[in-house]
Formats: structure tokens, sequence, C-alpha cells
């Protein structure tokens, strides 16, 4: 993979200074001692067939390439999305392939797009982006660059198959976690943190970090797991929580608004609270591993299979001072 082309977008701006540091980032992410099954996903994607589609659509709730294929073109298509099982966000339309991801993600934006500060001519970072489904809605939505970072090699490569065919350099996901970004670089717009903050030992840090990728005025959209309750409600779970072992703390919205103000941020408001249904998350052909419905209680939903709230999701805006 040869992300060149995507970095020479950070010359002339306010992103510039990272390029010192980057590429040997990207080097480190994309590690094969840390990554043993990097060659076998690199297989899959370099067994894509070279072609230029007719059509791409990076502005609908299925993020569409397609355009005239044969047979063997399709088969190829096919086995090489396979290959890159489990796929966890999307959805995709690969020509005649559609990949059903875990998450219908698609249901998420639907719930920020309108509340969100346009995206047109922004610079924008999503951290923890995953295969970068959002990365292609934001860049549909008229963001003038962005940048997605995942420390999971495969979702790099997941992310890689679709710009094979969709060729945009003004989109990247790179192999980083946001300790790469150098601190108080102040270089985005938007910076989106979704599904991100339960899983930081802590949080208030992570907030700090967030602070310091944004521009003065520049909007966080934060995505994270709440619980009902007032500011001074927190869950910590003892153990696993929905059998995530990496939950550290999920807090009400209030107590979310709280860490926000308290780390500067202005402008703090919830803007949607929404609970997961295994609608949204799911089991499918191309995550054949168990979801959310091996993580709650069978018998009494609103719980999860350790007892604690089922999975609440809360979306919270706010401003860089």
């Amino acid at each position: 993979m040869n992300f060149d082309a995507f970095l020479s977008g950070f010359r002339g701006t306010a992103l510039e200074p990272w390029l010192a540091t980057i590429e040997a980032d990207i080097e480190a992410g994309l590690s094969l001692k840390r990554y043993g099954d990097l060659p076998r996903w690199l297989e899959s994607l370099h067994a894509l067939p070279e072609l230029k589609p007719s059509l791409i659509n990076l502005d609908s709730d299925t993020i569409t390439v397609d355009g005239p294929t044969n047979e063997t073109q399709q088969q190829q298509i096919e086995q090489a999305l396979r290959g890159l099982h489990p796929w966890r966000k999307g959805p995709f339309q690969v020509f005649d392939t559609f990949i059903d991801t875990e998450w219908r993600s698609d249901w998420k934006w639907q719930r920020l797009a309108p509340h969100i500060a346009p995206l047109e001519g922004r610079t924008v970072l999503d951290v923890g982006c995953g295969s970068g489904y959002h990365c292609w809605r934001m860049r549909g939505a008229g963001a003038d660059l962005v940048l997605g970072i995942d420390p999971t090699p495969l979702f790099i490569v997941q992310f890689q198959a679709l710009q094979h065919f969709i060729q945009d350099q003004r989109v990247g996901v790179l192999p980083l976690g946001i300790e790469h970004v150098p601190a108080g670089l102040k270089a985005f717009d938007t910076v989106f943190s979704m599904g991100i903050l339960y899983h930081r030992r802590s949080p208030i840090d992570h907030l700090l970090q967030l602070r310091d990728t944004l521009r003065a005025g520049g909007e966080l959209v934060l995505e994270t797991l709440v619980i009902d309750g007032g500011p001074s409600d927190c869950l910590v779970p003892e153990g696993r929580y929905a059998r995530m072992g990496n939950v550290w703390f999920l807090p009400s919205t209030d107590m979310l608004e709280l860490w926000l103000r308290k780390t500067g941020f202005k402008n703090v408001r919830t803007v949607d609270v929404t609970t997961t249904s295994t609608d949204e998350q799911r089991r499918t052909g191309w995550m054949q591993f168990h979801s959310l419905a091996q993580f709650i209680n069978s018998e009494q939903p609103e719980l999860t299979i350790e007892g604690y709230p089922a999975p609440k999701r809360a979306i919270v805006l706010a401003e860089a001072p």
C-alpha cells in the first residue's frame, strides 16, 4: 500500500508538520511482527481486478461502486472481499457484490448528519474509523480532505479495497492511533470520535487529545456509550461489558457534557440518544462472529448478559476553544 498521493495533500496546510513523523508511524502500524494475517489480507487486496467504475456514489446509505463487469471479474471481486472478513462498518456495494456489514453505519450517519456543521470544504479527522465507511460519507458530504485513523490493519486494507476502485486521494485511512497526532496540531475543522471514548482508561485525556487536534472554533462530534442518570452518574463495569473486556467508563449524558466543559469545550449539547438494536448491529454473512444478540440478556433485553444496562449511544457536539 502506498500513501504518498494522499500525504502529498498535507503540504502547504496546517497538517504539513505531521509529515516529519507520519511515514515512520505508518510503517510501524503495518508491522508484520504485530499482524501475521497482514500478508493474507494484502493478497486479497492485490487480487482485485483493474476496473474503472462508471458510477461512484459516496452520498448514499450504501457506498456504491458500479459499472460493467464480466463473470470472471465479478468472481474475483467477491472472493477478494470475502478474504477480508469480518466487515464491521458499512454497507458497501462493490459492483455486483453487496457487503452487508455487522453495523448499519448509515443509521448512525442519519442520526448525526442533520446536527453537525456543514462539511463542505472542511478538513476532517475520523478517530477509530474502522474500514472508513464514515470517511467516505464525510467526503460525499463535501469535505475537502478526510483522514481516518485506526490501528487495526485489516480495516486499512478494507478501505484500500474500496480505494482501489474509487481512487480519491482526498480521502485516506492510516494505521495510526490518536497518540500519533502531533500534540497541539490544531489542524482540523471537524473531528469525529465515535465508539472510542469507552475504550479509554482516561476519558479526560482522550477529550484533551481531541481538543488539541481541532482549530479554534472547530467542531467535535463525539459518539459513545452512555447510561441513564444525572451529572454524578457513571458506570464502571467490574468485568466485561456486553462481552467486551476493554470498557472503562460509561457516563450519563449529563456527566459526559460536564467532562467536555471541564476540558474547555464550548457550546456542548447532546443531539441524540439511541438504544442500539439487533437490527442495527447483527451477525451477517460478512461478519459471522457473535454480535449484539449474543451480548444481551435474551429474557431481559434491556440488560447485557452481565446484568448491566444494555448499550445506549449518545451523540454530543462541542466546539473547541
